[in-house]
């Protein structure tokens, strides 16, 4: 059987019962959309944060672009970010009229480089959104500081982040206000589309709760231009359903990682790092080929092992971004990453025979 980078048919497996029950529960209610059910995995999700609050959309994508709207972010803004990210979290900063930023990554973790972050500051800056790639947190203490010295805002971009600490707090406990998505591969992921924005401030949250309902509060008279993006209450149910069991899914990830660890050291592929000042989650497991990565991607396809880049393209070299005005070898870091990483496969049903199998094709393609 191919062994594939994901896979939630065994989790569904585990827990159908269970959802099945949590999805006729909500059929049953007479309520489908801002029903007890979203209130419910709101008020979960800001005590697993340890944070004021919380308000479920209908993506990760929403969720950074009312986060942002929440913060004051507005057209004609800049928001400083990185170029080696999903192109939503660009698209987001967009849809608000916007204008993203990069600066480049650090070689050691493809996190954002803080200290790249104050030349890129203008008059027009506005927020930061560090983004916490592929389970670990871009190092928030220095971000913080220089946020405060300069009036900016941070917003943590957590979707690849759940359940990762930066020192003794919860991935988008940190910032102004934070975003996560529930798109179905993430470590708490729904059975379709979700989203969330958190946040300790008690203003941001009444005005994204308001943005997420056409700027509505009270029921058909708008206070202000708003969006509609609402978690429905079968993804809320399935989500708090399954958020009791994230930490153990993270244990077994970090398992998970250290069987690669162990199984792919000398093997010639540079693995992940942990930083000292995080728990990495493992949202997915990178590593870098200096010279063939493709060439190993295309002989373990033909063994059944399917992997994934995340992200063949830094989003300032892309097409769609071509009106930014950056070129090619402006972000040396990310463009080199781009083409030397790939990640294995992850989730935390895989067996450990999965894993072993990785590894000994994965050295023998190598």
């Amino acid at each position: 059987m191919p062994i594939n980078v994901w896979d939630y048919l065994r989790e569904y497996d585990e827990l159908r019962d269970e959802i099945l029950k949590a999805v006729d529960r909500v059929f049953s209610s007479g309520r489908l959309v801002l029903g007890q059910e979203g209130i419910k995995f709101e008020r979960e999700m800001a005590s697993y944060l340890g944070v004021a609050g919380g308000v479920g959309v209908n993506s990760g994508t929403d969720a950074i672009y009312i986060a942002l709207a929440s913060l004051g972010v507005k057209a004609g803004d800049e928001v400083i970010t990185v170029p080696n990210t999903a192109v939503p979290t660009v698209s987001a900063i967009r849809t608000l009229g916007a204008k993203p930023v990069f600066v480049d990554i650090r070689d050691d973790d493809f996190l954002m480089d803080v200290a790249q972050i104050e030349a890129a500051i203008t008059p027009r800056t506005k927020a930061i959104i560090p983004v916490h790639l592929y389970g670990q947190c871009v190092d928030l203490e220095p971000l913080m500081r220089l946020a405060e010295m300069h009036g900016l805002k941070v917003m943590e971009d957590c979707a690849q982040a759940q359940g990762a600490l930066y020192k003794n707090s919860q991935a988008g406990s940190v910032g102004h206000a934070s975003s996560f998505s529930f798109y179905p591969t993430k470590v708490l992921g729904a059975y379709g589309d979700g989203g969330m924005v958190l946040s300790n401030d008690e203003a941001a949250l009444k005005l994204a709760r308001s943005l997420r309902f056409y700027g509505m509060e009270t029921q058909y008279y708008s206070e202000r231009h708003g969006y509609n993006s609402r978690l429905d209450e079968v993804q809320a149910a399935i989500l708090s359903l399954k958020l009791p069991l994230v930490n153990g899914w993270i244990d077994r990830r970090r398992q998970i990682a250290e069987r690669y660890n162990r199984g792919l050291k000398d093997s010639g592929l540079s693995l992940p790092a942990e930083n000292a000042h995080s728990r990495h989650t493992y949202y997915v497991y990178v590593v870098e080929h200096p010279s063939d990565r493709d060439g190993v991607l295309d002989r373990l396809a033909k063994r059944d092992i399917n992997c994934n880049v995340s992200y063949r393209w830094p989003i300032h070299i892309m097409r769609g971004s071509t009106d930014l005005g950056y070129r090619e070898g402006q972000f040396p870091v990310a463009e080199r990453k781009a083409q030397r990483i790939f990640s294995l496969p992850m989730y935390p049903h895989l067996k450990d025979e999965e894993v072993d199998t990785v590894i000994n094709v994965l050295r023998e393609v190598v």
